[in-house]
Order: C-alpha cells, then structure tokens, then sequence
C-alpha cells in the first residue's frame, strides 16, 4: 500500500501538490505504512492496533460539543505565523484534559493542545477502566461518516444490494491495486448478502491517475470499473471527473492505502475483508 504521492514539475501533478502541513502530515503515515504494511488483509487501512476504534466510547456530550474558537483561532494564528495557511475548521474538546479534536480542510483529523501550539498525531488512550479507550474513536467515526454522506452519489460507482438493502458500505479504491481487484471479484457475492458498495476513487501513484479518471468519465461507469478490474486499458474521452476531490477526501479521512473501505456510520473496518466477513462487518456496525 503507498500514498500517491504526486511531485510539482508537471501541471496534471501541480493538481495534486499538497501544502506544507499536509506534506508533513502525510510523511508521518507514510513512515507508518513503510514500517508496518504489507499488501495484505491486514494491510494499512487496517485497524489492528491494541484498541478497536470500532469500540472506541466517546460520551454524546463530547460528540455534540461546540467547537472552541479560541483554540481554532489560537491555532490558526500559530500555523500563519509558521508560514501555513491550513484551514481550520473546528476543535473539539475531548475527554483528556486541554487535548482538543481539529478537522481541517484536506488534512487528516489531528490533536492539539489548549493554546494551539501543538499538532499530535495518532492514538490517545484512556487507560484505568475495564479496557483502553481510543478517545478519537468516536470523533473520527464522525468525521468520516459526516464527509462521506455530504459525497454526491452521481459522483460515486455504486453496486447496489440484491434484495433488501442491510448495509452500506464505501470503498476508497484503485484500479491498479490487487487487493482491490480481489474485492471486486467478490462483489456480486457481497451485494447479493444485501450490502452496497460505493466506490470512490483513490490512486495510489500517478501512473494510476489516468485511468482512474477514464473509468470515472466513462458513459458506463460500472462497466468500465469491471473491464479495469480484469486489467482492460479503459479509455474514455477527458471530463470534469470527481478523482481529485476524492482523493483531498480520502487524505482528509487518513486512507493510507486501498481498499479502504467504511461503514454508513463511518467506521473504517479495513482493507480487504473477504465477502462474509465484509458483510457481517458492515451489518453489526450499522
């Protein structure tokens, strides 16, 4: 699993160039994905870590808590004195003293502290009680599931359930990656089990930008992701294709690697999952 990862020196690049703090930001995933992942079930976007942040308890107050602006305000003048124009939109408290959750504009979700001089990336966890706690869980979960509703349906691939529909499910996917390919094989089984697939789109290199792009301006989208999956070159006359917002959306959600698939809820359950276990996965989470 990479993260694409896309240089200035061409303009089709200069599209997808990030800004300082994204870089930085997306070079700590990275390092995290070099050191631990490996192009498997148990790969990148994979949560395996001594919490389930599907079980991760934040309390309803702290979900519906206003943002501070003192500490958006104190963070953006922090980042515009360091050079960066990073867009903040909001900074929760959370259940650890001074320890606020920001979202911001094309940036994975991060910590900071009170006076907004600090970004933390990663896990805090509450220990003492019955089991540690992830307290971003809930708040990441949010995020996603807000994010990934706002997303237009005419902008996705979608493969509906046969039957009734049990559960939803979005896969940030790459025409080019194996793991996706293997998904896709088993998508008729997964459908049939009554769950939805949306794909979106997520190339993990450049090389694999063009045909992301043909498959999303093709007149038949659906048949164009089936004839990419089997390895077929896609062609389609250029349009003004959602690929690009897509994947701002996938680094704003901290997808490191494809399939990165989450539930209505915006609980991300993994990368590849074979067919059963996606569905059950998906339907408990609902």
């Amino acid at each position: 699993m990479f993260l694409p990862s896309f240089s200035k020196t061409t303009p089709t690049r200069d599209t997808f160039s990030r800004k300082p703090l994204s870089r930085m930001m997306m070079g700590a995933l990275l390092v995290v994905v070099a050191a631990g992942c490996s192009n498997n079930a148990a790969d990148a976007t994979s949560n395996t870590s001594i919490v389930n942040s599907a079980e991760a308890k934040v309390s309803t107050a702290q979900l519906a808590a206003d943002s501070d602006s003192a500490v958006v305000k104190a963070l953006q003048a922090n980042l515009k004195a360091s050079g960066i124009e990073e867009n903040i939109l909001s900074a929760v408290p959370t259940d650890m003293k001074d320890i606020y959750w920001v979202t911001a504009s094309g940036l994975p979700s991060f910590f900071t502290d009170k006076s907004g001089k600090h970004i933390i990336q990663g896990q805090i966890i509450a220990v003492g009680a019955e089991a540690p706690v992830d307290i971003s869980g809930a708040l990441v979960a949010k995020t996603a599931q807000e994010a990934l509703k706002a997303v237009d349906k005419k902008d996705m691939i979608i493969y509906p359930a046969k039957g009734v529909t049990k559960s939803v499910v979005y896969s940030f996917t790459d025409a080019d990656c194996p793991y996706c390919t293997k998904l896709h094989e088993e998508i008729d089984d997964i459908n049939a089990r009554g769950i939805e697939v949306r794909y979106l789109a997520w190339p993990r290199s450049e090389g694999s930008i063009p045909k992301m792009e043909a498959i999303w301006c093709s007149e038949d989208r659906n048949a164009a992701m089936d004839q990419a999956k089997m390895g077929a070159n896609v062609q389609a006359p250029s349009c003004n294709s959602p690929v690009k917002s897509q994947i701002e959306l996938g680094m704003a959600l901290g997808v490191r690697g494809t399939p990165a698939i989450f539930t209505e809820s915006g609980q991300q359950i993994g990368g590849y999952l074979p067919a059963a276990q996606l569905a059950q996965t998906a339907i408990d989470a609902s």
